[in-house]
């Protein structure tokens, strides 16, 4: 495999003033967080990122380092050509809408993503982020069902909006809040009589599941389980909503995981990848049904950029472009088996377990700190990924589909010396 798998081919890189690091943690501690421009300069050694091309950064400094994280955005890498032609196509045309006219572009970006998924959810809402989508599934399945209560995940990650808020298991992100505006109960995802219990009510609006939990560490749920929840649920009245942000187009090997594995849900929320790592964009696909509410009211949820021109004109390239890497992405993911079980066997003392799907990944360390001191050994070796910001104890790989094997082996270089680096000399502290 070669190195150029997807990625922008121009030799020259746009002419841009030098950046000044210092300037740049300066501003983010008066103007942004001081928190983020502590945690940037640990990460980057006191340089910024200047530029990127496939996976690989480029620093203020001048080092590189190799991007399998960004939090699942840039599964096409950086400044992939198909998505920058799209984008740039765009801009000479149309980039924003009126939103008084129609806009075609949204309207075949809608097309082409229900197509997508075999027009087996053939109605479509866009937003911007992850968060968007969740907010209007939720609003769409109470309004759709004319009950209050949903049903989430344990471990499961929807968002941060206070909204989105009430369906994120874990209480760090609500202290000083109180109260959500949605009735929410939380479910252990290994039980299957979960839901049946919970809908036999009647009060539920919709059950929301990640088919491979991101933030919770990797952490695939059992598709026996979610087969069942799916039963129950529907013969309840409930609706099923796969959130697929961060698993789903090609991340986890499928266009959908839970349509793959033959899931009836109701709905699929997509974001992250979506916008080709150019663009900001979300989109819930879902059954007439469910999307009965808006096809009523359109503007019962409406937002300023939903649709945006731009955004819409991306998907168009991303989603191809993506299909053209799948098949390569089968591969990275069973070269990405073998490099994880070796890590796991050579580290027993302190990896106590790889989990994951395709090339959604997850180290789980011995304990927050061990795993912390290997996020920045790998830093300041030119390797970037995604801590799990709910289970500190994590560690997620991330591979864009345009790495290479020679990448992968890059990768699983700098990870061994990370790890035996940050690993304690003392007793074990873990056990697999």
């Amino acid at each position: 495999m070669t190195a150029t798998i997807g990625v922008a081919t121009d030799d020259a890189e746009p002419a841009a003033a030098p950046v000044d690091a210092a300037e740049v943690f300066d501003r983010l501690r008066r103007h942004l967080s001081p928190k983020l421009a502590l945690t940037g300069s640990f990460a980057g050694r006191g340089a910024v990122e200047e530029s990127a091309r496939g996976c690989r950064v480029t620093l203020s400094d001048g080092r590189s380092a190799l991007d399998f994280g960004s939090y699942a955005v840039t599964l096409l890498g950086h400044r992939h050509p198909a998505a920058l032609a799209a984008a740039r196509r765009q801009l000479d045309t149309m980039p924003t809408s009126t939103r008084s006219l129609a806009s075609p572009v949204a309207a075949e970006a809608a097309a082409r993503l229900s197509g997508y998924l075999g027009d087996a959810l053939p109605k479509v809402y866009f937003g911007l982020n992850g968060a968007d989508v969740v907010e209007v599934a939720v609003k769409l399945a109470r309004l759709a069902t004319g009950r209050g209560r949903v049903v989430a995940v344990r471990g499961g990650f929807h968002g941060k909006s206070l909204g989105a808020l009430a369906l994120t298991h874990s209480p760090l992100y609500r202290v000083g809040l109180l109260g959500c505006a949605t009735d929410v109960v939380h479910v252990d995802g290994s039980d299957p009589g979960a839901v049946l219990r919970e809908v036999a009510g009647r009060e539920v609006a919709a059950v929301v599941l990640e088919p491979v939990q991101g933030e919770n560490g990797a952490v695939p749920l059992a598709t026996d389980v979610l087969r069942q929840w799916c039963a129950d649920a529907a013969r309840y009245g409930s609706f099923v909503i796969a959130d697929e942000i961060q698993c789903g187009l090609r991340r986890c090997g499928e266009r959908s995981v839970a349509l793959a594995e033959g899931l009836p849900v109701d709905a699929v929320l997509f974001g992250k990848p979506l916008g080709g790592g150019v663009v900001p964009l979300s989109a819930l696909l879902c059954s007439e049904r469910m999307y009965a509410p808006l096809a009523a009211d359109p503007f019962l949820h409406s937002a300023t950029f939903g649709g945006h021109p731009l955004s819409c004109a991306v998907l168009l390239a991303a989603l191809p472009a993506i299909e053209e890497l799948a098949e390569h992405g089968r591969t990275l993911s069973a070269l990405l088996d073998g490099v994880l079980d070796g890590i796991g066997r050579r580290h027993p003392r302190v990896v106590r377990a790889v989990r994951g799907r395709g090339l959604l990944r997850g180290i789980d360390f011995s304990s927050p700190q061990v795993a912390g001191a290997v996020v920045l050994e790998l830093a300041a070796a030119g390797l970037l990924v995604s801590p799990c910001l709910s289970r500190p104890t994590t560690v997620r790989l991330l591979p864009p589909l345009v790495s290479t094997a020679d990448d992968l082996a890059q990768a699983a270089a700098i990870l061994e010396a990370a790890i035996t680096a940050a690993a304690p000399t003392g007793p074990a502290t873990g056990t697999r």
